[in-house]
């Protein structure tokens, strides 16, 4: 049964389909082998264990009925602590939250549940999900699958590590500015941060509500296309048959790689040469839209993640790990004029970026240009939390910025990945290029 830990949510789901695989008996060994590990309470800030057992009994059910829901029926899986869960507490990495208990279950947990998916239990995360390191001073910090000393990316850092140490079969996350991608890189798992919009936030603790996308952290483009799926309820796209002959790319020069440390560079660029061998134009372009948006992404997130949380901030400032709680007041800074104009701004902006990308299937980016850093000297240097946090975020503030969705993929080196971004709500059409990509630019 150990086995059964490290394969994807996909073939679960087809072993239970074939009856090789019981869902109680998976449900069984998911939970045993989260109470058996070092890191259990540094990644799951807990679970719901009769939940968990009540959904498994009902999918072995229907599996030896005949009356299996979809693929994924009978798969366990995690849910970072930010989505709401009817009568467990659900706190978002703080104490601002302490105890906070919802009636009902989020919209997009209740759709997983309907389709029968498993729910072991929530996942850490950093406050309020607003830092891209996965560093948590108040609840846990997530180890990193490669190295228990450095972070594991966030904001969804127990998602990704949940599936990256084989303690679910993959963990749904949110992306505001990276929270999807960043921990799906720094863990070798696929992240899709989803279009704005297209998956309800109905029952999810917000940051941005401009900006909050629901998105999987898994092991496969397979996986991610089920599970956007099921907490959509529409069908999965067929993935089957795309080449990458003649499929154009535009590697975006602008903000995206100058600076970008050189091993993420490097794997990167080894990346879209196997891109290139496999029959794919790629060219090269600078976008000035994106990095003038760029500078306008302090006032945008922070003043409106500020407006949502400064009286619970500010009643209780000393529950808060100080870097974030810092990150939060700098919204203030900002008046009514410079944000709405800010977003004014913005979809001009957007729009000339749509019009310079239209000719392509998707821009190439490295997923972030930074390596995990190292838990204890983010503890410990203020200076150096803030600029490797906001260095994190650089590449992956692009997509939603410019309202996109985006997939991250490993690449042939560890905690270093490929990201591409496609127009909004094209789902279906970057979920198939990304599962012809994904054995090519790991080097498979």
């Amino acid at each position: 049964m150990a086995y059964w830990l490290k394969m994807t949510a996909c073939d679960l789901g087809r072993a239970i389909g074939a009856g090789d695989i019981d869902p109680v008996e998976l449900c069984e060994a998911f939970l045993e082998a989260i109470n058996a590990h070092e890191y259990r309470d540094r990644i799951y800030a807990r679970l719901t264990v009769d939940r968990a057992r009540a959904e498994a009994l009902a999918a072995s059910k229907r599996a030896k009925a005949g009356t299996r829901r979809g693929l994924l029926d009978g798969v366990p899986i995690s849910w970072k602590d930010l989505y709401d869960t009817a009568g467990v507490v659900t706190e978002a990495g703080t104490a601002l939250l302490k105890g906070r208990v919802p009636d009902a279950d989020a919209e997009v947990l209740a759709n997983a549940t309907r389709a029968g998916l498993v729910c072991l239990g929530k996942t850490h995360m950093t406050e309020l999900a607003f830092s891209g390191l996965g560093l948590n001073d108040v609840t846990e910090t997530p180890p990193n699958s490669h190295d228990p000393a450095l972070v594991a990316g966030g904001s969804s850092s127990g998602a990704a590590t949940s599936v990256a140490f084989g303690l679910a079969a993959a963990g749904i996350g949110s992306d505001t500015g990276g929270s999807v991608r960043l921990p799906s890189v720094w863990n070798d798992l696929v992240g899709l941060k989803t279009t704005h919009g297209l998956l309800s936030c109905e029952g999810v603790v917000p940051l941005c509500e401009s900006f909050d996308t629901v998105g999987p952290l898994c092991r496969t483009v397979e996986d991610a296309a089920e599970l956007l799926a099921v907490m959509s309820g529409e069908a999965a796209p067929n993935l089957t048959g795309l080449s990458l002959k003649g499929t154009r790319f535009m590697v975006l020069e602008t903000v995206a790689l100058p600076g970008c440390r050189s091993e993420p560079l490097a794997a990167f660029e080894r990346a879209v040469e196997r891109l290139q061998t496999a029959g794919a134009v790629v060219e090269r372009g600078e976008i000035t839209a994106v990095a003038r948006a760029m500078e306008l992404a302090g006032s945008l997130f922070t003043s409106e993640a500020y407006a949502q949380w400064h009286k619970e901030i500010e009643a209780n400032p000393d529950a808060m790990f100080p870097p974030v709680r810092e990150r939060f007041r700098a919204g203030a800074a900002y008046s009514a004029v410079e944000y709405i104009a800010g977003w004014q701004e913005l979809r001009k902006l957007q729009a000339e970026y749509h019009a310079m990308t239209a000719g392509f299937d998707a821009v190439l980016v490295p997923s972030t240009p930074i390596l995990p850093p190292n838990i204890e000297r983010l503890l410990s240097d203020h200076e150096y939390f803030i600029s490797e946090n906001l260095m994190a975020l650089r590449n992956t503030r692009i997509g939603n910025l410019m309202d996109l969705c985006g997939l991250t993929l490993p690449t042939d080196t560890p905690m270093c990945g490929i990201t591409a971004l496609a127009e909004p709500f094209s789902e279906a059409k970057l979920l198939r290029l990304g599962s012809a990509m994904e054995k090519v630019v790991r080097g498979h």
